[in-house]
């Protein structure tokens, strides 16, 4: 373990080197990467309107509510520029065009950007949603931002991250295992690449949290504790339609996840179980009595919303989204 090193600052220094070799593992060149047009009808071919008439079919098959999530989903994944602009002010993330950090966070936009582009094209020609809705509600998720409570905490944002980027992982496999289930393979597999990109993303973050353990387990034990008491907002929740009070459609949004097994309270407790055997809490050293403190707190906390998740029960389908004709 690192004692000498006394601040986020100085960490974020020390790991840019394991941040430089986890680029080179966890993120995929341009040239190896798939690309939207991979996945979706050709405009070049003659075959194109047979294709997209077959995806129409297919789409008809398809719940409401799995539309509403996909329709969530490319929302929150469109809202991009948010999240890299909040990337980028973390504290001690040198700000060198060329260090590790940069880079890392210039790539990992790069292979975000094409989980909205994909979608968003599925959806255009699927011939089921309100597109000018949806643009709308995408431009209001930027236009508003959103409030993670990390501040510029490089700690509580890769904590963020570690989460956020496992559960998006967990919804856009469901997504894909529905919509194989219903008919539709060519969505399934767009949505596999996608949630395939995710798993790698979240295997990053979490080994950024991972490795500023071994540097200053104390001050990430106290960030870990902080973010579960807050909670782990998703991105979008501050997500409206037109006409439509800023964060409420959300509500509706994660009502139709649950309804259908995309993203539960389950899930929720999972990830934060499968957090703490990663970051092998119940081992952490070096850390004082408000740090002991808050490895208590976050080791019982599974058990505790267990009992919450056993209480919950999504409400039944009421909710007609803008979105969806």
């Amino acid at each position: 373990m690192i004692t000498t090193v006394s601040s986020r600052v100085e960490v974020m220094k020390w790991m840019e080197d394991f941040v430089a070799d986890k680029y080179n593992e966890l993120l995929k060149s341009v040239e190896d990467s798939w690309q939207p047009a991979d996945l979706l009808p050709d405009s070049r071919f003659e075959s194109f309107f047979e294709e997209v008439k077959n995806l129409r079919e297919r789409a008809k098959d398809l719940s409401y509510d799995l539309m509403a999530v996909l329709v969530g989903d490319t929302i929150t994944e469109e809202a991009l520029p948010t999240y890299e602009s909040w990337l980028m002010q973390i504290e001690g993330l040198s700000q060198d065009p060329d260090s590790p950090w940069m880079k890392w966070n210039r790539s990992w936009t790069a292979e975000e950007n094409r989980h909205g582009d994909a979608l968003n094209r599925y959806l255009y020609l699927s011939g089921r949603i309100n597109m000018r809705e949806m643009e709308a509600s995408t431009q209001y998720l930027i236009a508003d931002g959103f409030d993670l409570q990390t501040d510029r905490d490089p700690y509580r944002s890769f904590v963020y991250t570690s989460y956020q980027e496992t559960a998006t992982n967990i919804s856009h496999r469901r997504v894909a295992q529905i919509a194989k289930k219903q008919g539709d393979l060519m969505l399934a597999k767009l949505c596999g690449h996608v949630a395939a990109d995710e798993a790698r993303h979240a295997k990053a973050y979490k080994s950024f949290v991972g490795k500023i353990f071994e540097a200053d387990p104390n001050e990430m034990m106290l960030a870990f504790e902080d973010m579960m008491r807050k909670k782990i907002v998703m991105p979008a929740h501050y997500m409206r339609e037109l006409g439509v009070e800023i964060g409420k459609t959300f509500g509706h949004f994660t009502d139709a996840a649950q309804r259908i097994g995309v993203y539960t309270a389950h899930d929720y407790t999972a990830i934060l179980e499968e957090l703490l055997v990663e970051w092998k809490i119940d081992t952490v050293t070096g850390l004082n009595e408000a740090g002991e403190r808050a490895r208590d707190y976050v080791m019982a906390l599974p058990n505790r919303l267990k009992r919450v998740a056993e209480r919950m029960k999504a409400p039944g389908l009421e909710y007609k989204f803008r979105w969806i004709d």
